[in-house]
C-alpha cells in the first residue's frame, strides 16, 4: 500500500461525513463490495451495513468527530492506527486502535477495531 496514510484520513472522513449519499458515495469508493468492519460493539458485512453502522454512531455521538491520533504504520496489506472521537477542537471522548486490511487495487476489505479509551 504505497500511501495508507491517505486512504485511512479519506476512511475517517467517511465516519465523519454527514450527508447520507456523500457518505455512501465514500464507502463504495473506499471499500471493497464484500467488506468487513468489527470492533467490539459491532460487526458489519457488505457496504449497507458499514453505512448503517456509521450512521449508528454518528446519532449516538452527534458533534463528535474522528480524528487520526498518531502515524498510519502500514507494510504489505496491512496498516494500524489509532484514532480519536471528539469535539472537534477538544478532548477525545473515545479512543481507539484500528487494523486495515486493502486489497490488491487499495481498498479496504477488512478493519479490526479495538477500544482503548470509551465514554462513560
Amino acid at each position: 500500500m504505497s500511501d495508507a496514510r491517505a486512504l485511512i484520513e479519506r476512511y475517517l472522513a467517511a465516519w465523519n461525513e454527514k450527508d447520507p449519499a456523500a457518505r455512501r458515495a465514500a464507502i463504495d469508493e473506499l471499500w471493497t463490495e464484500d467488506a468487513a468492519y468489527v470492533d467490539p460493539l459491532v460487526a458489519a458485512e457488505g457496504r449497507d451495513a458499514i453505512d448503517g453502522a456509521i450512521a449508528a454512531v454518528q446519532a449516538q455521538f452527534p458533534g463528535l468527530v474522528f480524528r487520526l491520533a498518531g502515524d498510519v504504520d502500514a507494510h504489505h496489506h496491512l496498516a494500524r492506527f489509532t484514532w480519536e472521537l471528539g469535539p472537534e477542537d477538544g478532548e477525545a471522548l473515545a479512543v481507539g486502535f484500528d487494523v486495515a486490511e486493502f486489497s490488491e487495487d487499495g481498498r479496504i476489505t477488512k478493519i479490526h477495531g479495538f477500544l482503548d479509551k470509551v465514554p462513560g
